[in-house]
């Protein structure tokens, strides 16, 4: 729960956004987007150089996925940490992160891929109707576009903001160009920071449309 002060300084950080950014092209939940990964990352290229870029429909699928109950499915546990988890427990959302899992490490040798890439096709089963969210791994979220190039899976939405110079622009160029919707950006950055602000901005449209 934030606290009067807490929410008095996130109040002037966007207001601070609002002006420093002023006329951009986001419609009104979009940019509710934008400005919390702004507001998460002290980065404003988020919203220029590195743009935030939505499938169509990525919203409202997200919204609904969270308020069904679907699984949060991630790369890594940096963006556990950061999901507002108040919410999660509102929900019932079930957050899945099999990164550490020693499993994972045994299957990624054997088959010759990242931990990353095995933790996506060992929760297969968990990302049907879920939100898939990579903050970190290229490899991660290629894993995702095969999968559901393949039918393997089929989630409700995927957000993907991988960071990083090997394959991080390239994995989301290809998430733009496949027919799930998606949240992503252009370019290397991105970060469990801007993947679960993502998801926070998505709880807080939900709890300010029932207010």
């Amino acid at each position: 729960m934030q606290t009067r002060k807490g929410q008095s300084i996130e109040d002037a950080s966007m207001q601070v956004i609002e002006n420093e950014i002023g006329s951009h092209p986001y419609n009104e939940k979009e940019w509710a987007i934008v400005k919390r990964v702004i507001h998460s990352t002290a980065d404003f290229d988020f919203a220029g150089e590195n743009a935030v870029i939505f499938h169509i429909e990525a919203i409202e699928r997200g919204l609904n996925a969270l308020k069904d109950g679907g699984s949060i499915v991630v790369d890594v546990n940096g963006v556990v940490g950061l999901i507002n988890k108040q919410h999660v427990k509102e929900f019932g959302n079930n957050i899945i992160c099999n990164i550490s899992d020693p499993e994972i490490t045994q299957q990624a040798q054997k088959e010759n891929k990242t931990r990353s890439q095995m933790s996506m096709r060992m929760a297969s089963s968990e990302i049907d109707d879920g939100i898939v969210v990579i903050g970190n791994a290229p490899t991660a979220l290629l894993e995702v576009i095969h999968m559901i190039q393949e039918k393997l899976i089929k989630p409700a939405i995927v957000v993907g903001m991988p960071v990083g110079f090997i394959s991080a622009a390239e994995s989301k160029d290809e998430l733009s160009k496949i027919d799930v919707p998606y949240i992503t950006n252009k370019g290397r950055k991105g970060g469990s920071a801007s993947a679960a602000a993502i998801v926070n901005a998505l709880y807080k449209l939900i709890k300010e449309s029932s207010s």
